[in-house]
């Protein structure tokens, strides 16, 4: 892995055959190296709009023009014991945000007829808090099965650290994919969280795929972390052979630690976008939260390397109307089918 950079402003030469060189080789097999990848954080704003359109040959050969639809429900918020310095949900935070526990299984079921009503393929179950437990798992449990006896409707579950066994039981109950972000890099972990570790969250994901589980994990940019984080955060990704990589930017939201941290510089987004699937070429690459926030006007720019959205909102955060999404994709000639589609 990497060493942390610094000099971050520094510029890093492209490689030697240009973007499109680079891309020719990644579609050939080459993976993405430490300095290459810092070469893309670092191009500059003139190179942008090659760097992007290289990012895009590679989606292209995997998805084509399709952009496929997620819908995400917080199933349970707040009254998290973790301190992750990110999250208004975490105990740390004063965020004024709602706090509820486990929704039940009718409200569960209602939320997968709104994913279908939005023209999503995902749903995207989240809970609040370190682990799920056992009274917790079973209700989830249920209510997936039920989902899955009512609807075509793919389930990623995202419940926080898990055991083994809680990853088969899972797997057995009809769950397609889970979702365990591993946020940053191992080396800046310790400066975003400190009542679990980097190697915990790995832990999960091994668990995750002994049990036959697709994975979704991916990061939040603008915690701090220097842009070899970044790329340190990308090539985990890679040898881990991640199923989809969501891209958060953070929002700093009031009454959370890092409430104050600077706004992200939207052409370093698409850079960051670029990267994640210069990467991870065959990955569903997700623009997560903050999107519409940091992209801002750009947001269709990202869809040239990433493949994937969130129709709505977030966890405690809003999204924009789902209307504005598919008027984004037609205007760009894409097509919004759900996500897993081929």
């Amino acid at each position: 892995m990497l060493s942390p950079a610094t000099h971050e402003t520094t510029p890093q030469a492209m490689p030697a055959d240009g973007w499109h060189g680079l891309a020719g080789r990644l579609l050939e097999g080459h993976r993405l190296s430490p300095a290459e990848g810092l070469a893309v954080l670092r191009s500059p704003d003139e190179e942008l709009l090659d760097l992007l359109a290289a990012a895009y040959r590679v989606r292209y050969r995997w998805f084509g023009n399709r952009v496929h639809l997620n819908f995400l429900v917080n199933a349970r918020s707040g009254w998290c014991g973790e301190d992750c310095g990110y999250c208004s949900q975490s105990r740390v935070s004063e965020a004024a945000i709602p706090r509820y526990q486990l929704l039940d299984a009718d409200e569960i079921l209602a939320g997968a007829e709104a994913a279908v009503g939005r023209r999503a393929g995902t749903y995207c179950i989240v809970i609040s808090g370190r682990s799920p437990s056992d009274r917790q798992l079973e209700l989830l449990a249920g209510a997936v099965a039920r989902i899955k006896k009512a609807f075509s409707l793919r389930i990623c579950a995202s419940l926080g650290l898990l055991t083994p066994a809680q990853a088969i039981r899972l797997r057995q109950c009809g769950v397609d994919r889970v979702n365990h972000n591993l946020n940053t890099s191992e080396r800046f972990y310790p400066q975003i969280c400190s009542t679990h570790t980097y190697q915990e969250r790995l832990e999960t994901l091994r668990a995750v795929r002994e049990a036959g589980l697709e994975i979704c994990s991916g990061g939040i940019v603008g915690l701090g972390e220097e842009g070899a984080d970044v790329v340190d955060l990308a090539l985990r990704l890679a040898e881990l052979r991640v199923e989809a990589v969501p891209v958060n930017f953070l929002i700093p939201i009031p009454g959370t630690p890092l409430a104050n941290v600077r706004r992200l510089d939207p052409r370093y987004c698409l850079k960051v976008l670029a990267l994640m699937r210069l990467a991870n070429p065959r990955a569903e690459l997700r623009i997560a939260g903050g999107r519409e926030l940091h992209l801002g006007s750009l947001q269709p720019l990202g869809l040239f390397a990433a493949n994937s959205i969130f129709v709505g909102d977030y966890l405690t955060t809003k999204g924009q109307p789902p209307e504005d999404d598919y008027r984004m994709i037609a205007d760009l000639g894409f097509e919004a089918v759900p996500e897993g589609s081929e």
